[in-house]
């Protein structure tokens, strides 16, 4: 456990990450509520939520703390974001996995077909190329149960229509402008200096000898609502919807 320098870095990740999604405790309070409101219409005496691309665990934690009878399970790929979740979700019986949403049977070690009750992920899945995302889709409609859900928070392009789009990523800004947010740390600054932190060399060793570090993230790819609906439906969801909007940055909600 890395303590107190752990909890520097995470503070720091939250902030950076409030840059783009400026109403991001708003959004992770509609991801949680979605999972609680699936969870009073089932029987289960221990659901299994598994969180996507979990990061630093912010989501992962939030989950764990609301509903402390599930197995809460987080999965990433990047072993310097998983060290700091270790942090993160002390205390919380989370378990975390390194493993990559790309690669065949990354699902075995957290149950059966037909036995997770929900799935959530936070500004993750659109660095998955269309033909990923798809894959991935079908994986996750395999392991839910009938009626399990699927809870995308992320920045997406809710049209193909360029002014319109445009207008979204406007309000997305000024909003973060109004919060004071804008100006915060960027992405490209974070990994700047967190690869290059003394205390976290051991982190970044392992994240410079992982598969992610030949991965490159700087343009994600740009699936409408409409294109994410599409491949959920075949990939076996029945429904789906975005339940909470500002901007381009929504909550997407599928039903297995």
């Amino acid at each position: 456990m890395l303590g107190e320098t752990a909890r520097t870095w995470l503070r720091r990740w939250d902030r950076q990450q409030e840059r783009y999604s400026p109403d991001r405790d708003e959004r992770f309070e509609v991801v949680v509520d979605t999972v609680g409101w699936l969870l009073e219409g089932r029987d289960a005496p221990r659901p299994r939520l598994v969180d996507l691309g979990c990061g630093t665990g912010s989501l992962t934690t939030r989950l764990a703390r609301a509903f402390p009878r599930a197995e809460v399970v987080g999965v990433d790929a990047d072993p310097l974001l998983l060290g700091l979740a270790e942090e993160a979700v002390a205390g919380t019986g989370t378990r975390l996995l390194a493993r990559d949403l790309t690669a065949p049977g990354w699902a075995d070690e957290i149950g059966p077909p037909a036995s997770w009750d929900a799935v959530v992920s936070s500004t993750a899945l659109h660095w998955l190329t269309p033909d990923e995302l798809g894959a991935l889709y079908r994986t996750l409609a395999g392991r839910l149960r009938p009626g399990g859900i699927l809870v995308d928070a992320d920045n997406r392009p809710p049209t193909d229509v360029p002014a319109l789009l445009e207008l979204t990523r406007h309000l997305r800004a000024r909003r973060a402008h109004r919060t004071g947010r804008r100006g915060r740390e960027d992405w490209d600054g974070w990994w700047k200096s967190v690869l290059s932190a003394p205390e976290l060399a051991p982190l970044a060793e392992a994240r410079a000898r992982s598969p992610i570090a030949s991965r490159t993230f700087t343009e994600p790819h740009d699936l409408t609502t409409a294109e994410q609906v599409r491949l959920l439906r075949e990939a076996g969801f029945t429904h789906a919807c975005t339940v909470w909007q500002c901007g381009d940055d929504g909550v997407l909600v599928a039903v297995r």
